[in-house]
Parts: C-alpha cells; structure tokens; sequence
C-alpha cells in the first residue's frame, strides 16, 4: 500500500497522470467493449469519459492538471480525422458519381440537426446564448467551439452539446435505422456522420468499412457547411 500511495503521489504532481489515466482507462473500458460483442452501450469513449470524470471529482485533480498529460493523446486526434480520408479516397469513384446527391444531404441533414436544436431551444426558453452554442452541435468538437464562438454562442458549452450528440447517436443509430429499415450502408453511415459527427463516424468504422467511409464524407461536409453557413445564419438571426 505505502509503494501505491508513493507511485499515486508521484503520478497526480505530473503530466504522466494524465496520460497514464487515459490510456489505462480506455484500455479497460475497450476490453469490456470487446468482450461484448462490441455493442452499443459498451461504447469504450462514452465509459472512459465517465471513469475519468470519476477519478477526477473523487481525487479533486483540476482538469487542467489532467489535461497536462492527455494532451499527449489529444495531439493524436488530428492524425486519426486525416487518416478518414483513406477510405474515401478508395470509393473516389464512386463518390464523384454521387457528389450532388450526397452535397444536397449534407446540406438538408445538417440544416435540420442545427434548425431543430435551436427551435427545440426556443420554445423550451433557453437563453439566446444557449440556443447559439446548440446550433453546431453536430459538427465535431473543436469545429464546434470555434462555430459557438463566432456566432455568440459559449465555446465549453458547444463542446457539451457536442459531444453528448455523438455519443447519442452512436448509441442509439443501430436501433433506429434497424426500425427504419435501412439496410444499406451506405446510408447507414452517411446519416450517422451527419448527425453523430466524428464519434458517430468511429462507430461506423467499427461496424462496417462502407458506412465508416461514409461517415467520414459527411463528417468532412458538415464541417465546412456548417463553418461557411451557420455564421450567416447568426448574422440573419441578430437582424430579426
């Protein structure tokens, strides 16, 4: 017990606390994941979140201490969003032929996930700086902040948002497209890209390599739909 107390000491005063939080928690949480079948509810992102978030209020580490030392791994999500272009770059074809189709989607897709976020919003009577930081909630993260921040919106808060869509969406997209009765693909990831960004995306891959490299595309076409048109949006918004 006296050597774990000395190793926790010495792991909380540094960066390696961060990082080896991370990296043990996820590991435990994917072997979990992997042992059941890789289903939904084990989502291994979803439950290191919560297993860190745990550890952090128990032990009373301020994030930024954390993040000190996960920013190690935070500096790897970069690599890991480029590297979806492999996929797509093997279906160029295909995708060319279908281009307008899935630039018309995108556009429809991400217009409703924003515009019923914000009149969901409106007529519950959240503040105008809530509903401003809601509307990006289906782009990835860090796209999302600098979306909320532009617009008027709270940058920690979109992040929230953002996140707690992307783990709705990979959790519960397998049940809804199986009572829709979408049984392509395809279809299957394009839509869950739309709607579940980049953690959507990760399931996708997971599941079947033709709807991860859907996800990939329509993560990549919210991103700059919603960066080129949500701050128009905004700027109509103020003048009403």
């Amino acid at each position: 017990m006296a050597e774990f107390v000395q190793l926790w000491v010495y792991l909380s005063a540094t960066p390696l606390f961060g990082l080896t939080a991370t990296l043990v928690a996820y590991t435990g949480v994917h072997a979990l994941y992997e042992r059941s079948g890789r289903a939904a509810w084990a989502n291994p992102v979803l439950w290191s979140g919560v297993l860190i978030g745990s550890l952090l209020l128990v032990t009373g580490t301020p994030y930024p201490r954390y993040f000190a030392g996960a920013q190690f791994v935070h500096v790897l999500l970069g690599p890991a969003v480029v590297a979806l272009a492999w996929p797509l770059w093997q279906r160029r074809a295909q995708l060319r032929r279908r281009a307008v189709a899935l630039l018309i989607a995108a556009l429809v897709g991400g217009t409703a996930a924003a515009l019923s976020a914000v009149l969901i919003g409106e007529a519950l009577g959240l503040p105008s700086q809530v509903l401003r930081s809601l509307a990006p909630k289906s782009v990835t993260a860090p796209v999302a902040m600098g979306i909320a921040q532009r617009i008027g919106g709270l940058p920690e808060l979109a992040a929230v948002f953002a996140v707690l869509t992307g783990m709705v969406g990979a959790l519960s997209a397998r049940w809804i497209f199986d009572a829709l009765r979408l049984r392509d693909w395809s279809v299957r990831g394009f839509a869950i890209g739309t709607a579940s960004h980049g953690i959507g995306a990760a399931r996708a891959l997971q599941v079947h390599p033709e709807a991860g490299a859907y996800a990939g595309i329509a993560l990549g076409l919210q991103v700059l739909l919603s960066a080129l048109l949500l701050p128009l949006a905004a700027h109509f918004w103020n003048g009403r």
